[in-house]
C-alpha cells in the first residue's frame, strides 16, 4: 500500500498512481493518477504527453501488467522492426 505503481491496460493504455486499496477480486484503487498517452496510429509508441487523472479504479479484467515504479527500467523491444 502507497506505492507507486504502472498499470498497464487491454488497449494499450498506461497510468502511474499510488496504490491505495484493493479487493478480493485484485480490482485496484489508485491515487494521484496519471496517464501516458499513446499515438494515434501506433498504440505501442507514447506520446510523451500526459494528463492527471486523480483517483481512479482499475477493473481487474481491463489489466494486463501492474508493476513497480521503483526498480523498473524500460527498455527498447529488441523485436520491434523499423
Amino acid at each position: 500500500m502507497n506505492k507507486s505503481l504502472r498499470v498497464k491496460f487491454a488497449g494499450g493504455r498506461e497510468v502511474v498512481g499510488i496504490l491505495k486499496g484493493y479487493d478480493a477480486l485484485m480490482n485496484l484503487v489508485l491515487d494521484d493518477c496519471v496517464e501516458y498517452l499513446r499515438h494515434s496510429e501506433d498504440c505501442y509508441a507514447l506520446t510523451g504527453e500526459s494528463r492527471k487523472l486523480g483517483t481512479v479504479v482499475c477493473k481487474t479484467s481491463a489489466i494486463t501488467t501492474v508493476n513497480p515504479v521503483e526498480g523498473m527500467t524500460e527498455i527498447e523491444n529488441p523485436y520491434e522492426t523499423e
